[in-house]
């Protein structure tokens, strides 16, 4: 009698339709479309964010705007992109929002682990990067992370 048991249970479970599970959409599917220029403002902020990683202080320049450059030191300026004494350097960048025409904010994080074996914490930094239309169709960084 059990074993009739166990085989009905089986066969009721093998041809009985898959349950759908609920799952949590992501972040980007319940925004907002996003258009062309976010794009383009998104493309700029992660070339800035490269450089910075990269410790290409020349190609992160070439993206900054004339305003963002009065208002950054140069000293700043090159130790934003100095590497810092061997650390490993990555970057998140958030779902940006539209703050104007032509002008957008990405919230950013930036990490540095330090090399070798042992783990030494390192806290994040956020912060964000202000992205805005520079020409028809250049974008550049007006606000540093």
């Amino acid at each position: 009698m059990r074993a009739l048991f166990r085989v009905l249970v089986l066969v009721a479970l093998s041809t009985a339709p898959p349950i759908a599970a609920k799952t949590r959409s992501s972040a980007a599917s319940r925004s907002a479309p996003v258009d062309r220029d976010y794009v383009s403002a998104l493309a700029a902020a992660n070339r800035f964010l490269t450089a910075w990683q990269t410790h290409d202080q020349e190609t992160g320049l070439l993206v900054l705007t004339d305003d963002a450059k009065h208002r950054t030191s140069e000293d700043h300026l090159r130790q934003f992109f100095s590497p810092t004494g061997g650390t490993q350097e990555a970057y998140e960048i958030g779902h940006g929002k539209k703050l104007a025409t032509g002008r957008y904010s990405f919230p950013v994080v930036l990490f540095e682990a330090a090399p070798g074996h042992e783990v030494k914490p390192t806290r994040p930094r956020s912060s964000h990067i202000i992205v805005t239309r520079a020409g028809k169709e250049d974008w550049a960084i007006d606000k540093l992370p």
